[in-house]
């Protein structure tokens, strides 16, 4: 192949994938957390566990927007943080790896404090 094809077959295949790109459906601005799909049969216990967490946080997390930067942050984490709450509390009901085990008490642990200081934060706040 000449250069100039070489050049313009790179072009064409650039502008295939950029076409192929903007054409991906929007995630509603939760990138990388797109609702779980339905339950399918024959999943185990825990991935059924993990599809309705996380359907559930992402339904939480849909606040409705005040335009106070701080208070629809701290509004839209505590879901957020509730789902890493009730995940790791479903790799402690199932899963079976002590390093993960420990990962999931210490997001438990921490996260549960974050959620209480952001509720305290809305409540000392009048949000």
């Amino acid at each position: 192949m000449n250069r100039t094809a070489a050049v313009l077959a790179a072009l064409l295949a650039a502008g295939l994938l950029a076409g192929a790109a903007k054409a991906q459906p929007s995630h509603g601005g939760h990138a990388g957390h797109g609702a779980a799909a339905a339950a399918k049969p024959g999943d185990s216990a825990s991935t059924k566990a993990y599809r309705d967490a996380n359907t559930k946080m992402h339904k939480d997390m849909d606040i409705p927007y005040s335009g106070d930067a701080d208070a629809d942050f701290v509004r839209g984490m505590i879901p957020h943080h509730q789902g890493a709450i009730d995940m790791a509390k479903i790799v402690l009901a199932h899963g079976k790896d002590p390093v993960i085990r420990k990962l999931a008490e210490n997001v438990i642990r921490d996260q549960e404090k974050e959620v209480a200081m952001m509720r305290d934060w809305l409540k000392k706040n009048g949000r």
